[in-house]
């Protein structure tokens, strides 16, 4: 790490007023340089509660997009605009609102890796860390329209035995891991405990002890006693399991082409230090949204920050 451009990051920082959120999937030294580091809703969450008047969001532009509707007088920067997400991409706006108008009796269940347009038009938006509380929210004759990623919605479905209308989409990262890869690496290595994000495939999920979001998976490292953990999720993750766990060995699940780097999220992995030092600089990019499109987004967001804050809240009536 280059400390003279971090030393000039901090010094930006002050001068503009400024704080970084970075999620666990950047590289190392920025979740060391950032202020507050984890998974999409503890993003969200502290977005929401900062009290600087730039935030910086180093991650992929969605989650840039959920803390401008969720904290709009704020300058919201990121790094570089180019970083989507496959499940963004996956799930455009028409598309998407074609599927809900064919079934006007479910209730819209999007996961907060979507675009703002779709945000807009969906009953409540859920992470990983938090999908199972808000699902067993809904009432039980409710139908479930699950998108836009179909891995984590069947496992969701199994686990909570709720039936879902699910959307075609899925991670392009946590789709390559290879169960029968996986599967001869555990053969030889008996000793380790395997741990996976819910995106994975289900012929992945089925050979993990822990399957959960980063945040569950990063404490399941830092609280199980183990020596040796197969991990089944983006590479930026064992930055932060790695420094908790100095002790513990720490190997990547198999994908399916020995020789590819795909478990690297190439959206993620577009921010650098240069990057986010010209955008506090002059702060660009920043995220903007049109007020109709956010306040529309905003209603999606709000039923999730209150169901896992404990409040109860009303559901759309099925639609005519």
């Amino acid at each position: 790490m280059s400390y003279d451009i971090v030393a000039d990051i901090q010094r930006l920082k002050k001068e503009k007023n400024a704080v970084i959120l970075a999620h666990y999937y950047e590289d190392g030294e920025i979740q060391d340089l950032a202020d507050y580091v984890g998974d999409s809703f503890y993003l969200a969450k502290m977005g929401q509660q900062v009290k600087e008047q730039v935030i910086l969001l180093a991650g992929v532009v969605f989650m840039a997009e959920s803390v401008k509707i969720l904290n709009p007088t704020k300058t919201v920067l990121v790094p570089d605009l180019e970083a989507s997400c496959s499940l963004v991409k996956g799930a455009p706006f028409e598309s998407y609102l074609a599927w809900k108008k064919k079934h006007p009796d479910g209730i819209m269940v999007t996961y907060i890796n979507s675009s703002s347009e779709v945000k807009s038009i969906s009953d409540v938006i859920i992470t990983s860390s938090n999908a199972a509380q808000i699902i067993e929210s809904i009432p039980k004759d409710r139908k479930i329209l699950f998108g836009p990623d179909q891995h984590l919605g069947r496992w969701l479905s199994k686990k909570l035995d709720r039936s879902f209308e699910f959307w075609p989409g899925s991670c392009e990262v946590h789709v390559l891991f290879n169960a029968k890869k996986l599967y001869q690496l555990i053969s030889e290595n008996p000793d380790a405990v395997v741990i996976a994000h819910p995106e994975c495939e289900e012929s992945v999920l089925q050979y993990a002890t822990v399957i959960g979001s980063t945040s569950r998976l990063l404490e399941e490292v830092s609280k199980n006693p183990a020596k040796k953990f197969i991990v089944a999720t983006e590479t930026g993750i064992f930055h932060q399991m790695q420094k908790n766990r100095p002790d513990v060995t720490l190997i990547q699940a198999p994908v399916m082409d020995a020789g590819c780097a795909c478990n690297n999220c190439p959206y993620m992995k577009m921010n650098s230090l240069e990057k986010i030092k010209s955008a506090l600089e002059s702060l660009q990019p920043e995220i903007t949204l049109n007020e109709q499109l956010r306040l529309e987004a905003l209603t999606s967001l709000d039923r999730m920050m209150a169901i896992t804050s404990g409040q109860t809240v009303a559901w759309p009536s099925i639609s005519n």
